[in-house]
């Protein structure tokens, strides 16, 4: 239902940018700059309303994490996961502090990084064609988070978790992507954030498409290949360590690349496993312990790494 809805309104959509569509390719400028501009801004309904019902889900939901102190060690990777796995771009930034206040475990703070998409899945959203990609990766991504959550846990074993309510007068107003409240959210910012948002990620998009159609026009399509390694077991090592870098773009940039074909799954899901978004800039900011900080990033990039090379291995065999 909700596929055929997206389908209906991406027919109303090109009748409504119709006449814009005609006004850019009637611009003298370049094939590949006019594709990447109407393409682009074909995406800005799709991604207003996307946001909309995200900033909802994001202000219910994430009151849901602090309830994980009370069985962070039973069942915070698997509620970590799960919510994180939802389409927001705040969870990260929410659960760093209570992991650093030890009120949940290290577990559920992998489990919540490797989970969350940032910008992927509403991007994948914005596209009909791309639905059939969103479920699997959805579904890899919770598992992998879920079980590697459990395994840290077990391996790093954590004492002295305490309750949310003990820190929660004490905790800081965490800022997410474009600067609005991620804890103590300010009523404007419901129809603000979304839209802002969205000029921010289409802005993202924009830049980035003219940029690989300009590579594909320059180079083709065989030089972009070997230079991202596409094709190459390497390539999902390359995309993790990218991945790490803490930064909305990133996850828009894996995307992109993936759907014009030059990432493999595999390499995406490496790259939007080691993808925490700002989470990590909390983390590197608050925490008072450097080496519990370099710890939590080695095995984010570790697990990453690890799951691209073995969806790549399985690829090859099947």
């Amino acid at each position: 239902m909700f596929i055929e809805f997206l389908a209906f309104f991406k027919k109303i959509n090109e009748l409504l940018f119709n006449g814009f569509d005609k006004t850019i390719e009637n611009l003298p400028i370049q094939e590949w700059a006019a594709d990447a501009i109407i393409d682009s801004v074909h995406l800005v309904p799709f991604l207003f309303l996307i946001f909309l019902f995200i900033e909802i889900f994001e202000r219910y939901f994430s009151h849901k994490l602090k309830d994980l102190s009370h069985g962070s060690k039973k069942f915070g990777p698997l509620f970590g996961a799960v919510l994180a796995g939802l389409p927001q771009c705040g969870f990260s930034v929410i659960a760093t502090p209570l992991y650093i206040n030890k009120v949940i475990t290290r577990g559920t703070l992998i489990a919540i990084y490797i989970s969350t998409s940032d910008e992927a899945i509403p991007i994948l959203m914005s596209n009909p064609e791309q639905f059939p990609v969103i479920l699997p990766l959805l579904s890899i991504k919770i598992i992998l988070g879920v079980i590697s959550g459990y395994l840290v846990d077990y391996i790093l074993p954590q004492k002295n978790l305490i309750e949310a309510k003990i820190v929660d007068d004490n905790d800081e107003d965490d800022i997410g992507c474009c600067s609005h409240h991620v804890t103590k959210y300010k009523k404007r910012e419901l129809i603000f954030h979304p839209f802002k948002h969205t000029l921010s990620i289409f802005s993202m998009i924009l830049i980035i498409s003219l940029l690989l159609n300009y590579c594909f026009d320059a180079f083709g399509n065989d030089v972009l290949n070997k230079i991202l390694l596409n094709k190459s077991v390497f390539q999902p090592i390359l995309s993790a360590i990218v991945g790490l870098i803490p930064n909305c773009a990133v996850s828009v940039l894996l995307t992109i690349l993936y759907t014009s074909g030059i990432l493999s799954f595999a390499s995406v899901i490496a790259g939007l496993s080691s993808g925490a978004g700002l989470g990590l800039i909390v983390l590197l900011k608050r925490n008072p312990d450097l080496k519990d900080s370099a710890k939590i990033i080695g095995i984010l990039l570790g697990i990453s790494v690890i799951t691209g090379l073995l969806l790549t291995l399985l690829d090859k065999f099947i």
